[in-house]
């Protein structure tokens, strides 16, 4: 699977930890992901976010782990994934001749 490098300003997907909840943080159905903006980047794997709630209130997550598509997703902590369509692109990308 082709790896996608983080850069600030980039989407993404993130599902919040499904022991914790957060005060004043609304996620109206709990099986869909949030949109969020990637803020900073620590790494490939760790980036900072602003997230949008269900209301579309911004929320600040730091730490956040970024788990590409072919990669396990946390059973219970918050993470940050590519959306699909994202995911398609960068693949495409890769196998298209330059």
């Amino acid at each position: 699977m082709t790896k996608i490098v983080p850069t600030v300003g980039r989407v993404v997907w993130f599902t919040p930890s499904t022991l914790t909840g957060d005060y004043g943080f609304t996620h109206i159905d709990s099986r869909k992901p949030l949109a969020a903006i990637v803020t900073h980047v620590f790494g490939d794997a760790l980036v900072n976010l602003s997230v949008f709630d269900s209301n579309g209130v911004p929320h600040s997550r730091t730490s956040v782990a970024l788990v590409q598509a072919d990669e396990p997703k946390p059973e219970h902590g918050y993470f940050c994934s590519w959306m699909p369509y994202q995911v398609g692109q960068a693949a495409k990308a890769a196998a298209s001749p330059t």
